[in-house]
């Protein structure tokens, strides 16, 4: 296989996310055809190792630590970059490198720390400090439906620690739509099983009719969202859950402002 038909594939997705690094197209196109000369000089940095799409982010991300290309960054053009770039330049360089490998690009841990050429603690740090610079720029109040007193205490500790606020913890369906009421949470996660018997789905549903909210659902029964045959949540958690796990989930959640206004129903 040739350089062309190892690089060109990523292409696009190397451009989407340099643009969203950088704040802007044009700046972000010219860390990648920076990155395309480099290939071009010395190709090995692509043909030699095991995974050229870790390479090639790691060769985009090394030009972008660069201080001479950080110097041409340019004004966004339209009001998508403006918003972005502002979200974004609250978030310092390192973890705002681990947050979008992982949260838009999709990379694992592992292969984000070899992308940043660190290791996976290393990964973990930079996106608990993601975490908790979005915390402080989207602090917002969210509301626990779960009703497992542990679980539950565990999910707030999270929230806290995060910065945002909890304004109640709802065990069922009927007090998931009261504490509602009572103050409009900015983020709702919900377990799918409530202590009466009633859905935290069903909740959800009640509560999207009022307003739109971005939902994190975390459940140990996945299966009964992810049926493929009707809308399912942008956001599932499996229990047991890693603290690590939430803690992403809600900063992609706000920061990319995924609000959820479609019932959903699960299988039973």
């Amino acid at each position: 296989m040739t350089v062309a038909e190892l690089v060109g594939p990523h292409l696009p997705y190397l451009r989407r996310f340099s643009r969203a690094l950088s704040g802007s197209q044009k700046s972000g196109d010219s860390y990648v055809e920076a990155m395309l000369e480099a290939v071009v000089v010395d190709p090995s940095t692509v043909t030699s190792g095991a995974n050229p799409r870790v390479a090639l982010y790691g060769l985009l991300c090394g030009l972008w630590e660069s201080v001479s290309f950080n110097l041409a960054a340019t004004e966004p053009d339209d009001h998508w970059e403006k918003a972005a770039q502002a979200k974004l330049a609250n978030i310092a360089p390192r973890p705002r490198q681990a947050f979008l490998l992982t949260a838009v690009e999709g990379f694992s841990v592992p292969e984000a720390a070899e992308v940043l050429r660190t290791d996976e603690d290393g990964v973990t740090e930079l996106l608990d400090e993601a975490a908790r610079e979005i915390g402080t720029m989207m602090a917002t109040d969210v509301l626990i439906i779960e009703d497992e007193p542990l679980i539950a205490m565990d999910i707030e500790d999270i929230v806290l620690r995060l910065g945002h606020r909890v304004t109640g913890v709802a065990r069922t369906r009927s007090e998931a739509v009261k504490l509602a009421s009572s103050k409009r949470p900015g983020i709702i996660l919900a377990d799918i099983q409530l202590a009466d018997g009633s859905s935290g789905i069903d909740a959800v549903n009640d509560l999207l009719a009022g307003f739109e909210a971005p939902v994190i659902f975390i459940t140990a029964f996945p299966e009964r969202l992810l049926t493929g045959s009707r809308p399912e949540p942008t956001f599932l958690i499996t229990k047991p859950f890693a603290p690590e796990m939430v803690k992403a989930m809600i900063s992609q959640a706000l920061f990319f402002d995924s609000k959820s206004k479609r019932p959903m129903t699960a299988e039973m």
